[in-house]
């Protein structure tokens, strides 16, 4: 373990007291990934006990890697008495629905950008899709996909306020209310959003965006660090003023750590 102290610049920022959230990056088909994190949070829990813990998935379980079905059956499935799990969705659940629920000129982008190696994870050459006429293609993807993943899918939620902290798959419009947000904003934004400076009244974990390591500023931060390509996926946890993170690769488990005074 690496661990290394940041001193806030503006007040420190707090979880709701009595409370811990771990949130976990886009896993993107990873299963391998996403097993090992589990238990790395798993032995931090068991390390340093929580009186109430929740574990935010921050969308994009699926797509890109070769495992969603089997992501999809893990979380669908998940049970711990350490935490309670909070699912995020992201854009690449939202066209995954919207294809499930019938919608066309979506089928080819889809394939192209992560839907090939989902469609083959449940069981469905990605090149006879692109091949057969849209509506058969979609009445094949429909028939593989289980109504139980559709309907896990389609429980997620946009966000999850904890505190000081905003848990959310893209990010926010800057200037705009919580409660105004546009769902495409949540699950899609990036420039106007990344490139923003001002103080939200909270600080945003988002995914959504690679960056080679965790993107902390003083109003984001993001933990997409692609493990899909780069074989590491990440976690953040915050309790009271203190976070901390957690990083899995295919290879090894490590883990760093910030605490905030």
């Amino acid at each position: 373990m690496m661990l290394s102290f940041i001193r806030q610049q503006q007040r420190p920022l707090r979880a709701p007291k009595g409370r811990r959230a771990y949130a976990v990056g886009d896993v993107h088909g990873r299963l391998d990934l996403l097993d090992r994190l589990l238990a790395d949070i798993e032995r931090d829990i068991a390390a340093r006990p929580a009186a109430e813990t929740y574990l935010v998935f921050l969308g994009d379980l699926i797509d890109r890697g070769p495992q969603s079905r089997e992501v999809v059956e893990r979380l669908r499935t998940l049970a711990s008495p350490s935490f309670r799990p909070v699912f995020l969705i992201g854009n690449h659940e939202e066209v995954l629905l919207r294809l499930l629920g019938g919608e066309r000129g979506l089928l080819r982008s889809w394939l192209n950008f992560g839907g090939a190696e989902c469609a083959e994870s449940y069981g469905v050459d990605a090149r006879q899709l692109k091949q057969l006429p849209e509506p058969d293609a979609l009445k094949a993807l429909q028939k593989a996909v289980p109504a139980e993943h559709a309907d896990f899918l389609q429980s997620f939620v946009d966000t999850f306020r904890f505190g000081d902290y905003l848990f959310v798959h893209a990010g926010i419009r800057p200037g705009v209310d919580l409660a105004g947000q546009s769902q495409r904003d949540l699950r899609w934004i990036r420039a106007a959003f990344l490139e923003d400076v001002s103080d939200h009244g909270f600080l945003v974990v988002h995914g959504h965006t690679i960056t080679e390591e965790i993107d902390e500023r003083p109003n984001r931060i993001g933990i997409d660090t692609g493990a899909y390509a780069t074989g590491i996926l990440t976690a953040i946890a915050v309790e009271n003023d203190q976070r901390w993170y957690l990083r899995t690769n295919a290879t090894q488990s490590e883990q760093t750590a910030s605490l905030i005074d």
